[in-house]
């Protein structure tokens, strides 16, 4: 019997940016030791800045969709993260007794206001942050398995 993968379910508000990032980077880190999908409470389409800001870092994010929450993905899901107050708050509560479900919280920086280069610069910390997080999460997930 095959072993099945982990499968990671990242969910934010409008699965646009911080959802997205976090999906590319453990897909590029985890390799292919994970199954990994990303979801919103609403779609509000793929982020250009989270696009180009994951592209500096090397890796290509634009062809991701933006995705609502499906609940039978949901109730697939191992682990369920969720990258917003907001999703946090209001996703939905499923009969998913096996899934550990965590709130990595980090700042929307499609909401950051000023410069063209204070803008950006929102963009690279939060994504900075959800790398480590992800590179946290990997070495964690396979230190207990």
């Amino acid at each position: 019997m095959e072993n099945k993968k982990p499968f990671v379910y990242f969910l934010c508000t409008g699965n646009s940016c911080r959802s997205q990032i976090a999906d590319g980077y453990l897909k590029a880190l985890g390799g292919d030791q994970y199954e990994v999908k990303s979801a919103g409470l609403e779609a509000h389409g793929l982020n250009p800045r989270a696009v180009a800001t994951m592209k500096e870092d090397g890796i290509d994010i634009s062809n991701h969709t933006s995705d609502v929450i499906d609940i039978e993905i949901l109730g697939r899901a191992d682990y369920i993260i969720t990258l917003c107050g907001h999703a946090d708050e209001h996703c939905p509560v499923v009969r998913n007794d096996k899934a550990q479900r965590w709130h990595w919280g980090f700042d929307d920086p499609a909401k950051a206001t000023g410069t063209e280069e204070e803008i950006t610069a929102k963009f690279r910390e939060v994504r900075d942050s959800i790398k480590s997080r992800i590179e946290q999460f990997v070495t964690e997930d396979k230190t207990s398995s």
